[in-house]
């Protein structure tokens, strides 16, 4: 495939950039992340702005123009579910459901992501997913420090829904591990980029961090793997999320995300560790997305699986 964006996702990038610049950004998460809150507004805005609409996964360009849209939004520290209900839940379901969604799989009693704030739960149980709609009271807020808010769901709410058939399982987690993947590429651009600026002020020896060729050699790194990642995922999206694909989208990135979360912290410094320094709003949301779907290991299994027929 060609990676270099055509006038229209360059069109649709753009407008997404626009619109993020006015109501997302890391003071904005930061904010939200101190009260455990989901950003709403941020879901009524992109609505408005019809990227919603947008999502046209029929069309040949459609899987790929949305995960641009997921990745800007992750690159904005926007605290939404949009990867989940406008890419995951469209793709699996082929149809829309009421958002906020979550996504959740393996331990049932587990924190989910926008598991507190969901209206919709999409839950993968072996070969088979469960649409489960919530409702006030239906879980209950898990304190988190990881960018996002959690929620347990209770049991009964969890014993609700319908289940959608063989094969669903398997469907949802494709589309799951690409919004995973693009998600990751964007927060860990943002990552990076942050740390980048740091070290372009932040000065030794007379002269900047960032200006020393160990350092370089270590940017560089970072900088190959999220361009890695970001090509894998373009990929996957391109081909409309084959299981191989996407697991070695997901593989990669979240392996990437360790690397790059351990070299932006050690090359920030000591501030780099505090809630001062915005590096933070990125750099721990690495985590929850690395914990999701087993994580790198599960990844890895389902790449082994779809590869070689074995996990």
């Amino acid at each position: 495939m060609d990676f270099e964006l055509d006038d229209d996702q360059r069109e649709i990038l753009g407008a997404v950039e626009r619109l993020l610049e006015r109501h997302a950004g890391q003071p904005r998460a930061t904010e939200l992340a101190a009260k455990a809150e989901y950003d709403h507004a941020l879901d009524e805005a992109l609505a408005e702005a019809g990227f919603d609409e947008m999502v046209d996964l029929e069309s040949r360009s459609g899987a790929l123009e949305a995960t641009l849209i997921v990745e800007a939004i992750a690159r904005a520290a926007g605290v939404t579910s949009f990867a989940a209900h406008a890419l995951v839940a469209r793709a699996a379901l082929g149809e829309a459901v009421d958002g906020p969604v979550a996504l959740a799989a393996g331990d049932p009693s587990a924190p989910i992501r926008f598991g507190a704030h969901a209206r919709t739960l999409l839950r993968v149980d072996e070969d088979d997913v469960r649409v489960v709609p919530l409702e006030g009271g239906d879980a209950e807020p898990v304190a988190s420090n990881f960018g996002y808010p959690l929620g347990r769901v209770t049991e009964d709410a969890l014993a609700r829904g319908r289940a959608l058939g063989a094969g669903s399982g398997a469907t949802l987690r494709c589309w799951w591990r690409l919004a995973i993947a693009a998600e990751a590429v964007g927060t860990m651009r943002a990552a990076l980029d942050c740390t980048v600026d740091y070290l372009k002020e932040r000065r030794q020896f007379g002269r900047p961090i960032g200006s020393f060729q160990a350092v370089q050699h270590r940017l560089a790194d970072c900088s190959v793997r999220v361009e890695g990642s970001r090509f894998l995922v373009y990929e996957a999206a391109h081909s409309r999320a084959p299981e191989e694909a996407t697991a070695c989208a997901a593989a990669f990135a979240l392996e990437s995300a360790r690397l790059l979360f351990r070299e932006t912290h050690q090359l920030s410094g000591a501030i780099g560790f505090t809630r001062e320094h915005p590096l933070h709003a990125w750099s721990m949301r690495l985590h929850a997305l690395g914990s999701e779907l087993e994580g790198v290991r599960g990844h890895r299994r389902a790449l082994a699986r779809a590869r070689w027929g074995v996990s």
